[in-house]
This record gives structure tokens, sequence and C-alpha cells, in this order.
């Protein structure tokens, strides 16, 4: 992706979240300089991955495939694993109209998906085999606005604002804006999103970028090239 499209993915994410009533916090809004400045006070935020991120997968067309997102907070893995202390992690994501989130599940996060606002968001659910693995003929049981529901194989739920589906490891799932654009909330446990996203197809979670300008503000898959 092209650094400039990037910069105005983040300018039209950001009206459309305070749209919907969501402000980020200051850090969002740092500038490259000031991000470089302050690394030393913000590392939590740099070690948590949190901020801006915007991928279209490696696939060359956003609109197309692709999602934003901005982690609000997220937990340690250690805290988890050993049963307390910070294990929570939120985001805020823009699926925008027929744009698909591509099918894939996670070993470890479970999550609630809410729709914040905007058009139908809808999400294409599978289950998984007995090794975990996709498949084409399995249903499953999710909490869909908080009661339990069985689903069978490749059913799409229809969330309007306002609802949400709880999706656990091994839930297959991929979501795209039906009629428009929509604002999600994701509410997980920790967020690791350079291991924990596992794919059907092969293909890539970070998008390769062309600098053809300065970044406005920093991607969460900046953090390790811009603030060494």
């Amino acid at each position: 992706m092209k650094r400039s499209r990037i910069n105005d993915i983040i300018a039209e994410s950001d009206e459309m979240m305070r749209k919907y009533g969501f402000a980020l916090p200051p850090f969002a809004y740092w500038t490259l300089d000031e991000f470089k400045s302050r690394k030393d006070i913000a590392k939590n935020v740099i070690d948590a991955r949190c901020g801006w991120d915007i991928t279209d997968y490696g696939d060359g067309d956003f609109d197309k495939m692709g999602l934003f997102l901005f982690t609000l907070r997220n937990g340690r893995l250690a805290d988890l694993q050993r049963g307390g202390g910070m294990c929570y992690a939120e985001k805020l994501l823009i699926s925008k109209k027929d744009q698909l989130s591509p099918m894939h599940t996670h070993v470890i996060k479970a999550e609630d998906i809410i729709n914040r606002g905007g058009a139908t968001l809808i999400v294409e659910l599978y289950g998984s085999d007995a090794q975990g693995d996709f498949d084409e003929t399995e249903g499953g049981s999710v909490l869909r606005d908080g009661i339990q529901r069985n689903f069978t194989a490749g059913e799409k739920l229809r969330l309007a604002p306002g609802e949400s589906v709880t999706l656990m490891p091994g839930d297959w799932h991929a979501f795209w804006g039906d009629g428009g654009d929509v604002l999600i909330g994701e509410v997980s446990t920790v967020n690791d999103d350079e291991t924990d996203n596992i794919f059907r197809d092969p293909i890539g979670r970070f998008s390769s970028i062309d600098e053809d300008v300065d970044p406005s503000h920093l991607l969460v898959s900046d953090y390790q090239t811009w603030l060494a």
C-alpha cells in the first residue's frame, strides 16, 4: 500500500469514529517526531502494539479485501497464561461496504464483535474439524447478543448496530459491511496479531508499504522500523 493512501484512510477513519462518538487517546495523534521523542515513556503502547493498523492482507486492493483497526488497549500474554492481571484487549475496526476481512480463526483469542454504528455487518461462520482446521461442512455454536445459538456451516449472521456475536478459538469467520461502512467494536482476551491470526488461505496479515510520502501517524507495524 502507498503511504499516502494509508494517511488518507487514517483521516477518513478518524472522522467516522468521531461521527459515532468515539474519541481516541492522545498518542493516536502524535507525529513521527513526537513518537520518537516519547518512545521511552510510551514503552507500553509500543510493546502492546496499540495504535493505528491498516491492512490489505497483501492483496493490493484495500477496498476489495482489507480492514482498518485501532488497538485502544492490550493486555499481557503472561497475565493470561497465569490467569490473572491484564487479560483483555479492545479495538475499534471499520469494515467498508463489501470489503472482505477474509476467513480466519484464532488459537488463543476469544472476542466479542460488536456493531457500533453504520450499516449491517455480515459475519460468515464455519466450525473446525477435530484438529482445529477449517471445515466447510462443520457448524458450531456462538453467543448472539449473549444468547446461545447454533449455526450451520457458511451461515451469515446479520448484525445491526448494537448487536454482537461472541467468537471462541476455532470459530472460523469472515466479515464485511453490507449496504455501507460499519464501525465495529472488538472486546477480547489478549490480542497477538503477529501469531494468533490463522487464515484459511495463504495470505499476509500486514501490508508492505510504498513510502511515497511521510507517515502522518505511525502504524503498529511501523514501530520496530521507525522507533528502533
